[in-house]
């Protein structure tokens, strides 16, 4: 299964930085992760919606060009179904047994995605009703892709 993170921005932090590449070695024995950053817009206090529409559209066309057609697609938004770590795990697991081998994970900006991001998705995905910041979310999502895995070859990991 080759796995693809795709997300707005890129991380400055190193403690963010680490705990990303600690889950990417981690999940290398289970499948082939690629990270994705895509360059973010600036976005000025108290931008006009349509400004706004003009950024998500920016930022939408950058996340697609990175999105193949065989691609199993999953955004990240509050509005998305909400899932255990068991439900997530089954769900990954029935996209190999229906075989598709590849599986894209999209990461909005401080914006959100663009309506033809969202279009594309296969599944909406929500880990919160809260919303929380994209270098984060990168980490919570790999810790969880990681969890999936461990759960898919009924290996132990922390409750």
């Amino acid at each position: 299964m080759r796995i693809t993170v795709i997300a707005v921005g890129k991380i400055k932090e190193k403690f963010f930085r680490d705990a990303i590449d600690e889950y990417s070695k981690r999940l290398s024995r289970y499948v082939k992760l690629e990270i994705v950053s895509v360059d973010d817009e600036m976005t000025p206090d108290g931008a006009s919606d349509t400004l706004v529409q003009e950024i998500l559209l920016k930022e939408g066309k950058r996340i697609l060009s990175k999105v193949n057609d065989s691609d199993v697609v999953c955004t990240l938004e509050i509005k998305g179904k909400k899932l255990t770590s068991e439900g997530l795990a089954d769900w990954i697991d029935k996209q190999a047994t229906y075989g598709k081998s590849s599986i894209c994970f999209i990461i909005g900006g401080s914006l959100g995605l663009h309506e033809s991001v969202t279009k594309r998705a296969d599944m909406h995905l929500s880990f919160s009703d809260m919303t929380f910041p994209h270098q984060l979310m990168r980490v919570v999502l790999l810790e969880q892709i990681y969890r999936s895995y461990r759960i898919i070859n009924h290996e132990p990991y922390h409750k």
